[in-house]
């Protein structure tokens, strides 16, 4: 008889492998008195309604909402990690249903500020920055919302868009519940022909096994269970766009991605221009399609052959406090300051390793400026698992250091900036890996998973971009967007970008169903953005090594102090050509070329 294996509860993890979340609250009921406390005092923001031209007024205003916002935060962060331990604990969703809420109540209190400072004389404003030692660190922060004038409502407006944010989210949080707590897949054979359960956790692993049958029945399990709810899924999506599409007409931008990016200062033009460079170059990734066809044996190739490594090595059992040693090699590159941050967070316990029942699926890092950043994981002993180690851990000491360096009121970087931290770890981790190994076949299996940060990272990504702007620009023309027109839109994709050799399977149409970045409106973009300014700065990294280190570091420090198109100037990478991702392309050619010379 097979044996079925079943995930741990969360009580059966061991302590020493779950985050340190006690460090936020010890308990609930320290959680509720901060939320009482809160609401008690949150309404008082509203008292400086139309006081804000005073220099004392402003000043003290700034000071208690900061002060509360701080607190606003932490409370939702504790609320939404315990809640992600396990999605079924109704305890920790009750949390989550009291401060989702609140949070636009909250937003409420003080929706006149934007526009009454925009009602004040420009000049006023600076005059005032200029002449008070305390609101000259508050510089920035006025002229990014001067700068958004014509986007600004009145404040009545502005107060009703508060009020109805918990709302607009509404699509996101169904999607998330449907996905992580009501969706179960079933059962798949694995290679010993024991009988495990399919999760969103192990589906890497299993799509990755050397044997094909694991990796067909998992890819169609796994995308049939989607195929069932494709008609809720896609009323969710589609919810979120027109929410997204209704945000940007009511401030008056011209689409939802100008939306997106003005605020920033990114050109709408590094959007389209990442999209028309990679679709430039496709002819790469269908290269790397035949190449792997040839390398696999196959007559033909399946979407569920992309990604097996291309060469037969012994499947790697890496435990995790291995693959902590193999992260801190791997980033040595950048100095013994930054080792003992990503050492200390190990041993504080920034990280909540392992998957269990009910847990949220994929990985991140988050926290709030007043808490240790934190890394949820679903560690499942693969390389794959080591290299997401290294990403997540990339953006935790990346909060550290804008959260160390920078006051409150800068104390986050942009989503544009957001996976540059994480990536540059990717690639200096892939990089070491790469150059220590003597072995030709594990040598032909690092090149590939270079290879495949690239391909899921750069050209996937970008197809994701793709297909966003082809849903908003949809709707924004007024036609709709149905189940079948999104499967759709998402094949035809596919065959663009794998190119004729592939076998686009008609499972893989219903894939875009289980993209969760899709509820942010145009973010996954950033990916190959991050991925092409990673790929500079390690590079830089490893052949300059202590000056690259220190311009790369006062990239992490500058958090929310500058535009991201700026910061990364600053740093030595000019995000407003196509170079960096033109770069990006030449590796994956280099390593194409590596890979045929190994065979």
């Amino acid at each position: 008889m097979s044996k079925v294996n079943t995930l741990k509860l969360r009580q059966e993890i061991d302590e020493k492998f779950k985050w340190n979340i006690e460090k936020v609250y010890k308990t609930i009921e320290h959680w509720e008195n901060d939320f009482n406390e809160l609401k008690k005092e949150a309404p008082s923001l509203k008292n400086f309604e139309n006081k804000l031209n005073n220099v004392e007024e402003l000043k003290t205003f700034l000071k208690l909402s900061e002060r509360l916002s701080r607190k606003l935060e932490k409370l939702y962060v504790f609320a939404h990690m315990r809640s992600h331990e396990d999605t079924a604990n109704t305890i920790y969703q009750s949390l989550v249903n009291k401060i989702d809420p609140y949070m636009a109540e909250f937003s409420s209190y003080s929706a006149f500020f934007v526009p009454e400072i925009l009602s004040i004389n420009e000049e006023v404003i600076n005059n005032m920055i200029a002449e008070d030692s305390e609101l000259k660190k508050y510089d920035i922060f006025f002229k990014k919302i001067l700068k958004e004038k014509p986007h600004i409502l009145s404040k009545e407006e502005e107060q009703l868009l508060a009020t109805v944010s918990d709302c607009l989210g509404a699509p996101d949080s169904i999607y998330s519940m449907l996905t992580n707590a009501d969706m179960s897949f079933g059962n798949v054979k694995d290679e010993n022909n024991n009988e495990i359960l399919l999760t969103e956790g192990n589906y890497g692993s299993l799509i990755r096994s050397k044997d094909r049958r694991v990796r067909e029945e998992a890819f169609k399990l796994l995308f049939n269970t989607y195929k069932k709810f494709e008609n809720t899924i896609a009323t969710s999506l589609t919810s979120s766009l027109k929410n997204n599409i209704f945000m940007a007409k009511t401030r008056k931008y011209k689409s939802s991605l100008e939306a997106s990016l003005k605020p920033n200062d990114i050109p709408v033009e590094v959007y389209y221009n990442a999209i028309d460079t990679i679709n430039k170059n496709i002819k790469s990734l269908h290269r790397y399609v035949d190449i792997k066809k040839k390398l696999l044996s196959l007559d033909k190739i399946h979407m569920y052959d992309l990604y097996v490594p291309v060469v037969d090595t012994p499947k790697e059992h890496i435990e995790y406090l291995d693959a902590i040693k193999i992260v801190e090699e791997g980033l040595n590159p950048l100095g013994e300051e930054y080792l003992n941050i990503f050492n200390e967070g190990i041993k504080s316990g920034w990280v909540d390793v392992y998957e269990n029942k009910g847990k949220r699926s994929g990985a991140y890092s988050w926290g709030s400026y007043d808490t240790m950043p934190y890394v949820l994981l679903n560690y499942n002993y693969d390389l794959n698992d080591v290299s997401t180690l290294a990403h997540e851990m990339g953006h935790s000491i990346h909060s550290y250091y804008t959260r160390a360096t920078q006051p409150y009121v800068y104390g986050n970087y942009t989503l544009f900036c957001a996976e540059v931290a994480s990536t540059t770890n990717e690639i200096l981790l892939i990089n070491y890996l790469i150059n220590k190994e003597e072995d030709r076949k594990k040598k032909l299996y690092l090149v590939n998973q270079e290879l495949e940060q690239i391909r899921t990272t750069v050209f996937r990504q970008l197809m994701f971009a793709e297909f966003e702007l082809i849903n908003h620009e949809t709707i924004e023309k007024g036609e709709s967007l149905t189940a079948k027109d999104l499967n759709k839109i998402w094949k035809d994709l596919n065959v663009k970008y794998f190119g004729d050799k592939m076998i686009v399977d008609d499972e893989i149409e219903i894939e875009w169903a289980r993209i969760p970045h899709f509820y942010s409106d145009f973010y996954v973009y950033q990916y190959a953005t991050g991925y092409a300014a990673a790929s500079a700065f390690a590079k830089a990294i490893l052949e300059n090594g202590e000056d690259s280190v220190n311009k790369y570091k006062s990239f992490l420090k500058a958090g929310g102090s500058m535009y991201p198109i700026d910061t990364l100037k600053m740093a030595g990478v000019d995000m407003t050509t196509s170079k960096p991702l033109e770069a990006t392309i030449e590796r994956f050619n280099e390593l194409l070329n590596i890979l045929e010379e190994l065979i």
